[in-house]
């Protein structure tokens, strides 16, 4: 039992200095963060390659100069570049292209999307009216069997009819119906 205790006390030794080293690690991490620099402005740029890398600047083409992209509208006014000489993000594509890429497949996507929705909707259509057919169908079995049944026992009762009053003839005798004659 003696032996035990060290080792106890190894274990929670080693326990709870993985825990202080785990919280001294964590506290020197909020202590050691620091800011980023501010990203240099767009201004500095002179060309259209080192301008549109960047996603906070837009190049005009009209005035040859980089300025910052206007996040409070979607696109760039008129009045700081027109949509046909301005670049964003690619040097050879202006942003009437973009505008007509985009639109083109946003729409062909929806197209896409529409389609899929109407095939599987016509596809659970189609397999209602086999279910209904099915259905039809083994409802007809079972009033043909039903009918059937019916038959058979109406036979039964004539034919039970038939010998109680002696209309049933011999099946041995087939001449019988001519003696009574």
């Amino acid at each position: 039992m003696s032996m035990l205790l060290p080792g106890r006390a190894t274990m929670t030794f080693s326990v709870l200095s993985v825990v202080g080293l785990l919280l001294v690690s964590f506290a020197s991490q909020g202590k050691c963060q620091t800011t980023a620099p501010p990203p240099p402005p767009c201004s500095i740029n002179k060309n259209c390659d080192s301008c549109v890398p960047h996603a906070k600047c837009l190049w005009c083409f009209a005035t040859n100069n980089c300025t910052d992209y206007p996040v409070t509208w979607l696109l760039p006014p008129a009045s700081l570049c027109p949509l046909s000489q301005a670049r964003w993000g690619v040097c050879w594509l202006n942003f009437e292209a973009l505008i007509i890429a985009l639109a083109v497949v946003a729409g062909t996507i929806l197209i896409s999307i529409s389609i899929c929705c109407c095939c599987c909707c016509c596809r659970s259509r189609n397999s209602r009216p086999d279910r209904e057919e099915e259905r039809f169908a083994r409802r007809r079995e079972e009033i043909r069997q039903r009918a059937e049944e019916r038959k058979v026992e109406r036979q039964s009762r004539h034919d039970e009819i038939r010998r109680k009053y002696g209309l049933m003839g011999d099946s041995d005798h087939p001449y019988s119906k001519f003696e009574n004659e």
